[in-house]
């Protein structure tokens, strides 16, 4: 299991992923779940990943491999809408290859993954994508403008109560996913430290996309973030008023 989420506001688009991985509680390890696509001045895209490691490491891997070639690859589509159709299409070719196209759980093991791919190409504005399995995909709006995948129900109310499309800068948003992250961490097991987040502001390209900021165990802001968000809902939870109708 992970833990991904990637958001599109209008001050531009915020990507965070964990990068723990296990199939059992004496089988974990750390895998890296994104990943960058750039050309200076001119395109930059990212795609976070979820799911069986074998396929999203195929789809990486073939991602990757056909930038050398002269076919389309995410380097040279006009548009993040083209290049979440070829990220669809690269996961259906893989799940394909590597299962019976009736049957997505071969052995009783799912070979299916979930991916988030979102960026901004010259001429066009933000956009993110959630990519499915099925190789389908849905594109945010402003009224849902993020996306989460693997394990997300731990972390989507402070998300669900804090962001706004319009008004929450990008500060704001990382201090909110980071809570979302440690909320996740702290009821499931499958989620863990370090976490990788990335944030890019809308119509400003870097000379070269710089890489994610990576948060350990250690990390002095996410520490005091998790003692503070912890004693503020302790607190809050005290200063709320005892129900009136039972007698003690």
């Amino acid at each position: 299991m992970t833990y991904c989420v990637a958001m599109r506001l209008r001050a531009g688009l915020l990507f965070a992923s964990d990068t723990r991985t296990n199939a059992g509680v004496d089988h974990i390890a750390s895998f890296r779940k994104m990943h960058q696509f750039q050309i200076p001045h001119q395109r930059e895209i990212v795609v976070l990943t979820a799911g069986n490691l074998a396929t999203t490491q195929s789809v990486i891997s073939l991602l990757n491999q056909r930038l050398k070639g002269d076919g389309e690859h995410l380097l040279n589509l006009p548009s993040l809408y083209d290049a979440a159709v070829l990220l669809g299409r690269t996961v259906r070719e893989v799940i394909d290859r590597d299962t019976d196209p009736l049957d997505r759980r071969s052995n009783n093991v799912d070979f299916g993954a979930n991916f988030l791919l979102g960026g901004q190409i010259k001429g066009e504005g933000p956009r993110l994508f959630h990519v499915y399995p099925q190789g389908n995909f849905i594109e945010a709006t402003e009224d849902t403008p993020y996306f989460q995948i693997g394990e997300s129900k731990y972390g989507k109310p402070i998300i669900d109560r804090v962001i706004d499309y319009d008004t929450t800068p990008l500060d704001e948003a990382a201090k909110c996913t980071l809570v979302s992250f440690d909320s996740t961490i702290r009821s499931n097991l499958s989620v863990g430290l370090p976490i990788d987040m990335l944030m890019l502001r809308a119509n400003q390209f870097e000379m070269a996309m710089k890489p994610p900021h990576r948060i350990g165990r250690d990390d002095p802001y996410f520490l005091a973030l998790r003692d503070g968000w912890s004693a503020g809902l302790r607190r809050v939870f005290d200063e709320l008023p005892n129900e009136p109708w039972f007698d003690a």
